[in-house]
């Protein structure tokens, strides 16, 4: 159940995009944020969805201080593309997935305030991760929704994306239920291509070589070939039937 305020009456208000506050508190925050953004799209790619960063998420029209702005956001059912914010009564869906990156100094806000709201705006699972481990022992902790209410995730798997989590040092991978690849990181991502790129180009070297040994075989061939005609000619000319000789 989607729990929205009562829109107000009043002429549409201006509806912020930034606040002028730092994104992340920490390089590590920052990372698993920007990582977990450009897994995800990547994923998602061609797909009726968006994955948003540390966006502003209106959820009540007519009241822009009525906001949040989530790490990561996934939303399905919508246009795919980037937004300088997000509002729920345009867009007609709800997140269904959110990430926070989590530390000491937004727990409360975490753990608290905004499980609280996403619980009640409907959203289906809130992960909290915490890059460095400094509160949450097990770094990544999910929440599923069930009947109006947040359930703790017992089993590290995301519904909705279809794909398993796992704590990787200090980002979270990725991984595809049904062929259990790993989504790559963008670097990793890069990597692999480079690979593969290096992979066609010796294959295509391989493949020149081969053909320059066949043509090399074809002209030796020839060459022979070649001489045997001459010989025969030569033994025509001594007046030598070639044909009779075994």
């Amino acid at each position: 159940m989607t729990a929205t305020l009562p829109v107000a009456s009043q002429t549409e208000p201006f509806y912020p995009s930034a606040d002028g506050e730092t994104v992340a508190e920490t390089y590590d925050h920052l990372y698993a944020l920007l990582t977990t953004l450009e897994v995800l799209k990547q994923y998602l790619a061609g797909r009726q969805a968006t994955v948003l960063a540390n966006q502003f998420l209106y959820y009540s029209q007519g009241f822009p201080k009525l906001r949040v702005a989530p790490d990561v956001m996934v939303i399905f059912d919508v246009s795919p593309g980037g937004r300088d914010n997000y509002k729920i009564w345009e867009e007609g869906q709800v997140p269904s997935v959110i990430f926070e990156m989590t530390s000491p100094g937004t727990k409360e806000q975490d753990e608290v305030f905004k499980k609280t709201l996403y619980e009640q705006l409907g959203v289906k699972e809130y992960w909290l991760f915490d890059p460095k481990g400094d509160w949450l022992q097990e770094q990544l902790r999910g929440y599923r929704l069930h009947r109006e209410t947040y359930e703790p995730i017992e089993d590290n798997r995301s519904e909705p994306l279809q794909l398993r989590l796992q704590v990787e040092g200090r980002l979270i991978g990725f991984y595809r239920e049904d062929t259990g690849e790993k989504l790559l990181l963008p670097e990793e991502l890069t990597q692999a291509l480079q690979q593969e790129v290096l992979a066609r180009q010796q294959a295509e070297e391989r493949a020149e070589q081969e053909r320059q040994r066949a043509e090399q075989e074809r002209q030796r061939a020839e060459q022979a070939q070649a001489q045997v005609q001459q010989l025969k000619e030569r033994l025509r000319s001594l007046g030598v039937d070639p044909d009779a000789i075994e």
